[in-house]
This record gives C-alpha cells, sequence and structure tokens, in this order.
C-alpha cells in the first residue's frame, strides 16, 4: 500500500517480521510462541466500543512475516451506530405505537361509527334501526351502549309511533262529532229557532273546527318533519291573494303595503308559507283598533326575502315574545274581546316558516305595535 492509498484511507500498513528474541537470560515460553500475535487476527471480533480502530495482523511467508494494518474508518463495523440507534430508540417504537395506536382506534371508533350512522337514521325518521347484532361479539362498555340504544330506540320508537295513532285517531274522532254538530245546526235553522243562538253555536263549532285542524296540522309538522320545500313561487302573488281576503274580512282596518312586483322563491311551499302569511296577517289585524293601518313591508336582504307586519296593537311583554310561538299559549290581557283563537295559530306559522327553512320572529316597536318578521331563503 503506498502513501497516497494510505492517506486516502486514513490509514497506516506495514509489512514485519515475527522473530521475537529474549535477552538478559531470559526465554520464550512454548504458549507464548503458539499464541504472539502482532495485532488482531483477522478472525477476532471487532467491538464497537473500541476508541481506536484495532491493527489487524494477516501472517504471511509461512507465519514469518505479517502484514500489519489499522483497519479503515470504512471497514469497521458501526459506521451507521447513531442512526441505527436513533432507529431503535425512537423510530421503531413510534411506529410500533402508531401501530398499535391504530389498531385501538379502529377497535374503537369502527363501532361507535355504526352508532353514530344508526343514530343519524333513527333523527331522520328509522325508528327500526338497531346496533345490537353488530356489536354482539364484542364484550365491553361499547356494548351496553349499544344496547342502551336499542332500548331507548325501542321505546321511543314506541312512543312516537303511539303518538302517531293517537293522532290519526284524534282527526277521525273529532272531525266525526263536528260534522254532526254543523248538520244539526243545518237542521236547527230551518226550524225557526233564535238566530242569535244559532249563530252562537255555528260560531263556537267553526272555531272549534279550526283548532282542531290547525292543532292536528302542527302535530303533523311537529312528528313528521316533511319536506315542503319543493314548489317555485312567487311571493307577491301570493301575498297579493291573502291580502284580497284580508280586506273583505277586516274591511275596518288599512293596509299599508310596500312590496316589489316580484319575489321569486326556489324550493319552499306555496301552501305553507300562505298559511303561515294568513296567521300573521290575520293575528295583526284582529289586534289592530279599527281603522287602523297594519304595515306590510316586503324587502331583500343578502340571499333572502324579509316580510315585516307591523300593527298598532298593544304589543307584547319582552318576556312573553317567545312565548307565543308556542302552542296554546294566551295572554290574559283585555284583547281577547276581538281575537277569539287559540293560540295556535302562531305557532302553526312559526312551524310552517321553519319547515320551508325560513324564520319567525317578533319584537316590540319604538312607538307601540308589534312585528312580525318573517325571513324567506330565496332558494
Amino acid at each position: 500500500m503506498d502513501k497516497t492509498d494510505r492517506r486516502k484511507e486514513h490509514t497506516w500498513a506495514a509489512v514485519v517480521t515475527s522473530q521475537v528474541t529474549p535477552i538478559g537470560n531470559s526465554y520464550l515460553s512454548e504458549a507464548f510462541q503458539e499464541s504472539f500475535g502482532l495485532g488482531r487476527d483477522i478472525s477476532w471480533k471487532i467491538h464497537l466500543y473500541f476508541k481506536e480502530n484495532p491493527i489487524m495482523d494477516l501472517p504471511i511467508a509461512n507465519g514469518r512475516a505479517h502484514f500489519l494494518i489499522t483497519l479503515p474508518d470504512r471497514m469497521r463495523p458501526g459506521a451507521y451506530w447513531f442512526q441505527t440507534s436513533l432507529l431503535l430508540q425512537i423510530a421503531l417504537p413510534l411506529l410500533l405505537m402508531t401501530l398499535i395506536s391504530v389498531i385501538i382506534y379502529r377497535h374503537v371508533m369502527s363501532p361507535l361509527s355504526q352508532l353514530e350512522k344508526a343514530t343519524r337514521q333513527f333523527s331522520d325518521g328509522n325508528f327500526s334501526v338497531r346496533v345490537g347484532k353488530s356489536l354482539a361479539k364484542r364484550q365491553d362498555e361499547i356494548t351496553a351502549l349499544g344496547e342502551t340504544f336499542d332500548g331507548m330506540a325501542e321505546r321511543i320508537g314506541q312512543l312516537i309511533q303511539t303518538q302517531r295513532h293517537l293522532i290519526s285517531d284524534l282527526s277521525h274522532e273529532l272531525r266525526t262529532p263536528l260534522a254532526r254538530v254543523e248538520l244539526a245546526l243545518s237542521w236547527a235553522e230551518n226550524q225557526n229557532l233564535d238566530p242569535q243562538l244559532i249563530e252562537r253555536i255555528r260560531y263556537e263549532c267553526l272555531q272549534m273546527r279550526a283548532m282542531v285542524e290547525d292543532t292536528l296540522t302542527l302535530a303533523w309538522l311537529d312528528n313528521e318533519r316533511p319536506d315542503l320545500r319543493q314548489e317555485t313561487l312567487d311571493l307577491i302573488d301570493l301575498i297579493d291573494s291573502i291580502l284580497d281576503d284580508a280586506r273583505f274580512e277586516f274591511p275596518d282596518r288599512q293596509l299599508i303595503i310596500t312590496m316589489p312586483e316580484q319575489a321569486i322563491i326556489e324550493n319552499s311551499s306555496a301552501r305553507a308559507v300562505g298559511h303561515a302569511f294568513e296567521n300573521i296577517l290575520r293575528n295583526a289585524l284582529s289586534h289592530t283598533p279599527k281603522q287602523e293601518p297594519v304595515k306590510i313591508n316586503v324587502k331583500t336582504v343578502m340571499q333572502s326575502y324579509l316580510v315585516e307586519v307591523d300593527d298598532v296593537g298593544p304589543g307584547v311583554a319582552e318576556q312573553y315574545l317567545s312565548d307565543i310561538f308556542k302552542p296554546f299559549f294566551r295572554l290574559a290581557q283585555a284583547s281577547r274581546e276581538n281575537h277569539r283563537g287559540f293560540g295556535v295559530g302562531l305557532s302553526l306559522a312559526k312551524r310552517h316558516i321553519e319547515v320551508c327553512g325560513g324564520q319567525l320572529v317578533a319584537e316590540n316597536l319604538v312607538n307601540g305595535g308589534l312585528r312580525m318578521t318573517i325571513t324567506l331563503p330565496t332558494r
């Protein structure tokens, strides 16, 4: 190995004889002569904790000479020990932890995903959905959770089905006697009985029919949550037709109207919006004194239409502004002489507007009166 190779490899090499001569009346034992070596035999293991590279001994010329060389760095094992140490101490445990975490995550999240899917289906009206069979193989807390869900779903499903049957039965049982009463009234009118009494009975009968119809419709909207957003309508035309009926029913009230020529709404329901606006307008006209105005203002805000209905009635106390939309809620004030509703109209109006994707809120006006604001998306 010349100097260039030694400098390139950062090593040392030499050829030496193996003759060792004792001096001072000493001698070499046979064991020493058999085991003596100038460097490490190539069969020896090289340990990584050596501070310096060892000198390797390769006997030549039948053992009479030796080729000695300091092991080059590239030939010494452990050149990548630092990277290997990081791999063994950090990367490998992290990989194992990640693998274990994924297994645990899938073991836990898979049944929770099934439970979440079943809950969504249940909320959408599929009351027969259950998760017990899919989790039967597990024996842990999630299995107990699934069994609890099935029990809850079974109980709630039965209650809802019972309620549906009750509403259906009430729909038939209440309408039938009302129809009979109306027939009896028609017969009584032909018998020359007291006309005021007949008129009062017919009025109460009509009020009862209206209450039954509105209550059943309200229950249907709350229980079935139907999707009524299937029509395209012109809000202005719809309001105009309702205003014509209002002028006929309340000829002694003024109507001040501010509307654009057209207001197209997609994915809505003319019947639901019309019924809601009719109830709101009738409520405003009923609470407005004679010869006083009710203002209707329709305007566009962002991607919605706002319909504001202002009356000049007594208004509502602030703590009751949200309560007036509750079924059968009635304010204990002197307005009952002009307004004999049963507290269902505004509740039904709010449900109709919400089914169409809108909102209905009430607020008192600064100068007195109440404002009902309908917000309907344009699509």
